[in-house]
């Protein structure tokens, strides 16, 4: 059986989900089987915005399946439990435990960085993909874009390339830092931007969950089809939602 296949397998398996996860290197978080809801705690998965294959051909409809509600609900489990074991810490949000990640306790801290940041992580990714999406973006992120990179061909180009040369697995991101600036970073494992003081305009993930079923080994193709299926609308609000933040800290 290749790795395509099993990954397919496991789907449907969870017997094959454990094996995978615990002789692989695989997602801090375990995904869990098919028959396992969503633990309870604060931190709850979202829904898709979308069907599981409305971002076909791109994206298949079993990585959506596999990536949203065993990957992703494996974080939020995994969240919660660590959260469990510091009920002081349920009120707040995930996005402020990982900006805040040295307020977390040490006993916690690692889970919290891992399994909250691909909560975070992924929360964003949905929605910043939608189905007919794609095209050059327009408005405000358009403009600023232009002005940082020159062109959005050679934004495109450097960001692909930025998720080509992580390693491993982790995230390419397009970032605003405090200064109002943005740049084309990368970020292993599920580390956020967040953690560095960065505001993640948008990102995609470069996890072999993320695209292994339809492009195998073929990361580059798979970070190309994904800007069909791109949400400018989102981005150009969380780019503005940045642009607010940084005013407010200015005032």
């Amino acid at each position: 059986m290749n790795k395509r296949e099993f990954l397919r397998y496991a789907l449907y398996a969870p017997a094959a989900v454990a094996l995978w996860t615990r002789t692989s290197y695989s997602s801090p978080a375990a995904v869990i089987s098919v028959s396992q809801q969503t633990a309870s705690g604060p931190h709850k998965l979202p829904p898709l915005p979308y069907e599981y294959n409305a971002l076909e051909p791109y994206i298949d409809t079993e990585t959506m399946q596999l990536h949203h509600d065993k990957h992703h609900a494996a974080y939020v489990n995994n969240l919660n439990a660590a959260i469990a074991k510091h009920p002081e810490l349920s009120n707040r949000s995930a996005e402020d435990l990982i900006r805040n990640l040295q307020s977390v306790p040490a006993d916690i801290r690692e889970q919290v960085r891992n399994n909250g940041g691909g909560h975070v992580n992924h929360t964003m990714f949905w929605q910043i993909m939608k189905p007919n999406g794609g095209g050059e973006p327009t408005g405000p992120i358009a403009e600023a874009i232009k002005r940082t990179f020159g062109s959005f061909a050679e934004f495109k180009k450097q960001f692909n390339d930025a998720g080509m040369k992580r390693f491993g697995s982790g995230w390419v991101w397009l970032v605003r830092d405090r200064a109002g600036r943005l740049q084309i970073i990368s970020t292993p494992n599920q580390d956020s931007p967040l953690t560095q003081g960065l505001y993640p305009i948008m990102g995609n993930d470069v996890w072999e969950h993320a695209y292994y079923l339809k492009y195998q080994n073929r990361r580059n193709e798979y970070l190309e089809a994904w800007w069909n299926v791109v949400n400018w609308d989102e981005i150009n609000r969380r780019f503005e939602t940045a642009t607010s933040q940084r005013t407010t800290r200015r005032t």
